[in-house]
């Protein structure tokens, strides 16, 4: 099934994160993709009364759809309507949360080109006006996870717009980013990050 940006560019797996598969409970599956991971702990916390977030929905266009059988319809070709700004949103202790994750298998860096422009701008819209907006970043050769507070990560994009590296080192990222360790329920319990963070002052 192709699906296509507007203005006809070919949507890539590793651009955006991969549709949604079901909520399952075994927070212990070291195979889940960090969306798993985090749609698995955002059930958690919504169950728990703790915080209140969900992956945004993508909005798509269908434009051709085959049906081999009466009772089946299969999508061959679709756009996204809009460009995405995030891959979450919500609420947490009255303050509106909004933040993207990403992984890589790179060991030393993580690469820009996993960011779009529209998603950088998106972020600075939500700092400008006060809500909570961070970026979870996931090494998944070295099953390391941390937060990184998106102002970070545009000052980063700033620097290679200019010409500058376009990745982020990784100690860059532990010295301004914070660790997250994986648990068992919430699987990744980046709330305890945002409360330390965000909260504690």
């Amino acid at each position: 099934m192709a699906f296509k940006y507007p203005g006809g560019r070919i949507y890539r797996t590793n651009e955006t994160n991969q549709s949604v598969r079901p909520f399952q409970a075994h927070y212990g599956n070291r195979g889940m993709t960090l969306e798993e991971d985090l749609n698995a702990t955002n059930e958690y916390y919504r169950e728990q009364g703790i915080a209140v977030i969900h992956k945004k929905p993508t909005p798509i266009q269908i434009v051709r759809v085959d049906y081999p059988k009466r009772s089946a319809a299969v999508i061959k070709e679709a756009y996204f309507k809009q460009a995405s700004t995030t891959d979450y949103n919500g609420v947490y202790r009255g303050k509106y949360i909004d933040f993207e994750a990403k992984e890589t298998k790179n060991k030393t860096s993580f690469p820009l080109k996993n960011f779009h422009e529209h998603q950088i701008h998106h972020m600075e819209q939500v700092m400008r006006h006060g809500g909570i907006c961070f970026v979870i970043l996931r090494f998944t050769t070295l099953n390391e996870v941390y937060l990184l507070d998106a102002h970070h990560l545009i000052a980063y994009w700033q620097k290679q717009q200019a010409g500058g590296r376009k990745s982020i080192p990784k100690r860059d990222i532990e010295q301004h980013g914070h660790y997250i360790a994986l648990g068992y329920q919430p699987r990744i319990d980046y709330i305890s990050v945002v409360e330390k963070v965000y909260f504690s002052h």
